[in-house]
């Protein structure tokens, strides 16, 4: 069973030179050599696979050129914990295209590769890299600073961030690295405060196949601080010797460090410390806070890559003219920006970077002398984060109407502030000091802060984050000072700030031995609040300025089609109410007779859907629909629309609207403005552009009358769908029409889809974000290496979602499956090989489910619907997205 969350395999796998004499690397097996052949995206990049024997073991690499004599940098990209050099075979040839000569390659002990893991142990895994160094130094494609020593970046996600940082502090070779959602210190990322991550370590070695197959010495402490709880010296120093860390006053090059807001594994804290000692050395350092992470979220990858070519660009190619962005970045998904209400945007920025501390704010809060119980077992543990989970952890669970946390009474304690008298941004690391005393000299809290609502009832908790604290000594009591999780949230006027601290947690060992704390405040709550950080206006993009050409253009691309009347197949007269028919199409590669972006497709599409047009990268979807609009023609087979063939300037082409890589805008003048201006253009009657229609489909209201340039990024991306609705096409293509939206907006845009194909008419959606498909769409159409896997009503291929999957990584025995099916709200229980599949009763609770589960003593390794879309599209095509 995988129990990285959905899409985790991708995250997690993007990601001065040794003493040791280099050992020879042998080449023991070539696997040919691949090209890569696109019509529309040449050069073409040549992939050569060969399995090197390095110190004994063997490891699987790709190396990715393209054509031509000269010398140029080269980048290594490291995959996640889990995962394998396949899972960077997309951004390689991205880098490759730009200009690099690529080298990915599979971790000891994944993949293809040899040996065992050794959570990038300094003599293993990073002594790899200066081995791969070592040949690329040797390749004619590879330009070098002197011999032996090649121009070289390091970039991967998280286990492959890892590797990075550590390289760079290990091999002096290393010129540039660009480390993501990744560790500083692992012993501080597992052992937080002392208190042992219990969920998330479990989660490590079950992905890595178990624990024989990590090196011995890890193993035998894994199962250690599992069975006490609690981490040793022993056990701290293992994992800090494996950790960038411990090479920090090495690593002197710039270093850009992306890390994730939804994260419970590595926090923000991580990129602080590694930010604040690569500074220390002198290097660049840069800082960018995405907006999801290892418990799900967007991972803005388009966006992460892009920076990191930059980046490459500017230090390893030397182009100082490459604006590498800002040296702070914050994505945020509020409404509009807190400063004074105008215009939305995808990031916040600063100079320079606060760090976690900036500007603090004392929020004083309420509430007495209160008693904690410690139950037995630390049994039933409150839920925070659950990891393993796709989508954002519990969140996840919101089809079944569950909520996101769960403190059971009399387990713990909160101080509750006064509501805000103004809007309040927390950008950082709370804190507060408490005065704990406890029954037992060994005691732990879990510290949170909630947002709550002015009602009181409705609590979030920023990014489900939870710091753990151990207080030894505590019979005595202590003055404790409590960091709570780096955060970055809004709190609005009204709402108030909870802080809770809790006995139990899920995700945590906590002491199995009753107790009692006893928990007063000592000092307001203290939140950061980093004013420097700007919530500006989002940059106008650079067609803008050109649009006045690319207006022309499209108008004459729609006066063509409005009025041309070439000669073509006779329409289908039992297809005049089908808005779209394929059958049979295909596409080769250029130049090629026998590859194909698309072959044999036929599926048939009718009145009132939302079809949704799903496949990995490669899988034909945006060949399709460019056959589709008639941009380009087909090898075989054919598009009816209304019966009508499509071929270039086809009339029927009027009845279909397309929303494909964004529109320009005039920025000075109003969104109506721009409407009819680009309408005008067309030539074609004003009373037949249904404007008014369209505008109250795409619902911007007043925004209509005011300038483009004060536009939200969502509200210029309803108003591109609104272009696309003029004339009120029967048939509207949209081609990720949600790229760059916020939560908030990409709900918008949901509806605007749904409106619009309420009236009968048809829309298709191209769309990567399969969550929000499932909500949005009607029917699928999945793809996958140009052919059709799979098309049906989005229910029939997701299935049932009343039945939550249990994932423990072995079977469970027959009379703790009888426990569990007698539990309440329980309905039926079936076991499965890798856990147990549990079907609800109306009303059954899946946070109890699970705190029920861990006091049966149930290993608990994931919980999740049984059946989501992003399930079954992995199930369809094989994983290979």
């Amino acid at each position: 069973m995988d129990l990285r969350p959905p899409g985790l395999r991708a995250l997690l796998g993007r990601p001065r030179r040794l003493v040791a004499a280099a050992a020879a690397v042998v080449v023991l097996a070539g696997a040919g050599t691949w090209t890569a052949v696109a019509s529309d995206a040449p050069p073409p990049v040549h992939r050569t696979d060969k399995v090197m024997a390095v110190d004994g073991v063997h490891l699987d690499t790709s190396f990715f050129t393209t054509s031509g004599t000269g010398r140029r940098p080269a980048v290594l990209l490291a995959h996640g914990f889990g995962g394998s050099k396949d899972d960077m075979r997309a951004e390689a040839e991205d880098l490759a295209r730009d200009g690099y000569a690529v080298l990915t390659w599979s971790a000891r002990g994944f993949g293809r590769s040899t040996g065992k893991i050794g959570l990038n142990d300094p003599k293993g895994e990073v002594a790899d890299v200066s081995r791969l160094i070592d040949w690329l130094a040797k390749q004619p494609q590879v330009q070098l600073d002197k011999p032996g020593d090649p121009r070289v970046g390091m970039a991967g996600g998280s286990y492959g961030g890892a590797i990075s940082l550590l390289a760079a502090g290990y091999d002096d070779r290393v010129d540039a690295i660009a480390p993501s959602i990744t560790y500083w210190n692992l012993a501080d990322a597992l052992f937080p405060d002392g208190v042992f991550k219990k969920l998330w370590a479990g989660i490590f070695f079950n992905t890595g196949g178990g624990c024989a197959n990590f090196q011995p010495e890890l193993c035998a402490m894994y199962n250690r601080v599992a069975e006490s709880g609690k981490p040793d010296a022993a056990a701290v120093k293992l994992l800090e010797e494996r950790s960038p860390s411990a090479v920090g006053s090495r690593i002197k090059v710039p270093t850009l460090l992306f890390q994730g807001q939804t994260d419970s594994l590595f926090t923000l804290s991580q990129s602080d410390a590694a930010a604040k000692a690569v500074k220390a050395n002198g290097a660049p350092v840069d800082v960018d806070w995405i907006a999801g992470g290892h418990d799900g979220g967007d991972l803005e990858t388009s966006r992460v890559e892009g920076r990191v070519t930059s980046w490459f660009d500017r230090y390893l190619k030397g182009d100082k003219n490459t604006d590498t962005g800002p040296a702070f970045r914050i994505t945020r998904t509020g409404g509009v920006d807190s400063t004074d209400g105008a215009a939305l945007l995808r990031g916040a920025t600063a100079g320079s970077y606060p760090g976690l501390e900036s500007d603090r704010k004392d929020i004083a809060l309420k509430g007495g002398t209160q008693r904690v119980a410690n139950p037995a077992g630390a049994s039933p543990p409150g839920v925070s984060a659950l990891p393993g989970l796709g989508g954002g952890g519990l969140a996840q669970l919101s089809s079944l109407g569950i909520g996101v946390s769960l403190d059971f009474p009399g387990q713990y304690a909160r101080f509750d502030s006064a509501p805000m008298t103004d809007s309040l941004q927390i950008t950082g690391t709370p804190t507060a000091t408490v005065h704990l005393t406890s029954t037992t000299d060994d005691a732990v809290l879990f510290g949170k802060v909630y947002d709550v609502g002015p009602d009181g009832t409705q609590q979030v908790l920023p990014s489900q984050l939870v710091a753990p604290v151990r207080v030894e000594g505590a019979k005595s009591g202590q003055d404790v000072t409590i960091t709570l999780p780096a955060i970055d949230h809004e709190v609005q006027k009204g709402h108030r700030l909870r802080l809770v601290l809790a006995s139990t947690d899920l995700g945590y060992a906590s002491p199995t031995a009753p107790a009692t704390y006893t928990v007063s405040l000592k000092s307001p709550l203290s939140v950061p609040t980093a004013p420097q950080v700007d919530t500006a206006a989002a940059p106008l993009p650079a067609w803008v300025w050109w649009l006045p050409a690319a207006g022309a253009l499209a108008a004459l691309a729609l006066l063509l089609t409005g009025r041309r009347r070439a000669g073509g197949p006779a329409a289908d007269p039992a297809l005049a109410e089908v808005p779209l028919q394929i059958t049979d199409l295909s596409k080769r590669y250029k130049g090629s007779t026998d590859r194909y972006a698309v072959k044999e497709l036929s599926f048939r599409v009718e009145k009132g859907q939302v079809l949704g047009l799903l496949g990995p990268n490669g899988a034909g979807k945006t060949t399709t629909l460019r056959m589709l609009m008639g941009l380009i023609k087909p090898d075989g087979g054919e598009v009816r629309v209304f019966g009508h063939a499509i071929r270039p300037g086809a009339p029927v082409l009027s009845r279909v609207g397309a929303f494909v890589e964004g529109a320009g805008f005039l920025p000075h003048l109003s969104g109506r403005e721009n409407l009819e201006l680009y309408w005008q253009a067309t030539g074609r009657p004003p009373e037949d552009s249904h404007i008014d229609e369209a505008l109250e489909i795409a619902g911007l209201g007043d925004a209509l009358a005011r300038a483009v340039r004060t536009y939200s990024q969502g509200m210029r991306q309803r108003l591109a769908i609104a272009q696309a609705m003029l004339g009120l096409p029967d048939l509207l293509i949209l081609d990720e029409p949600t790229n760059g939206l916020d939560p908030p907006q990409i709900r918008e845009m949901r509806e605007v889809m749904i409106r619009y194909a309420a009236a009968g008419r048809t829309v298709i959606v191209s769309s990567h974000l399969l969550a929000e498909v499932e909500q949005s769409c009607t029917h699928l159409v999945v793809m996958d290496r140009g052919r059709l896997v799979q098309a049906g009503p989005v229910a029939d291929i997701v299935g049932t979602g009343d039945t939550i999957l249990v994932g423990t990584g072995t079977p469970v025995e027959e009379p703790v499956v009888e426990k569990v099916a007698a539990l309440p709200g329980v309905a039926s229980v079936t076991s499965t090989a890798d856990g147990l599949l549990v079907r609800m009763e109306p009303g059954g609770s899946a946070p109890r489910l699970v705190a029920e589960l861990v006091r049966l003593d149930v290993p608990v390794a994931s919980v999740g619907p049984h059946r989501r879309l992003e399930d079954a599209f992995l199930t369809l095509i094989g994983g290979s997205a």
